[in-house]
């Protein structure tokens, strides 16, 4: 069943006139520079195979060096903070001067003793940050052992 707000009116009253210039026009900065979910942290993906982890965190428009990998025992820190200016000036009576400020931070605890340390490698490719965490091999999968009956 769908719900519909009806207007006893056919001629929007003033209060309705406003809120949606006040929501459509004035509020649509929100989403020019937040997510769907108003935040600024990106969206992230891990999967996990028999050899590896993979974090995979959407960033598009950064750089690989807007990015900072961390592990410090079993935790995996990744953040980046970007900062940016931009000066206009005009001939009369105005000057523009824009500025942002973006950063993020996302921890992930790994298993215990199960990641290869030495070997982790980043790589920023297409506006995706792919973080390869290499199981050790005592942490890979074992085919089943077959024992034999005596």
């Amino acid at each position: 069943m769908t719900l519909l707000k009806r207007h006893e009116s056919r001629v929007p009253s003033f209060p309705s006139l406003f809120d949606n210039w006040m929501n459509r026009d004035l509020m649509d900065w929100m989403n020019w520079n937040f997510s769907d979910t108003n935040t600024t942290v990106p969206a992230v993906n891990v999967m996990e195979n028999e050899n590896e982890f993979v974090i995979e965190v959407a960033a598009p428009g950064m750089q690989k060096d807007d990015f900072k990998v961390n592990l410090d025992q079993d935790t995996l820190t990744i953040s980046s903070e970007r900062k940016s200016e931009h000066t206009l000036e005009k001939k009369g009576r105005y000057t523009k001067h824009e500025f942002s400020y973006q950063s993020f931070q996302r921890s992930f605890t790994l298993p215990e003793r199960l990641v290869d340390a030495e070997k982790i490698v980043a790589k920023y490719d297409n506006g995706i940050l792919h973080i390869t965490l290499p199981k050790r091999e005592e942490a890979k999968p074992r085919p089943a052992k077959v024992i034999e009956i005596k």
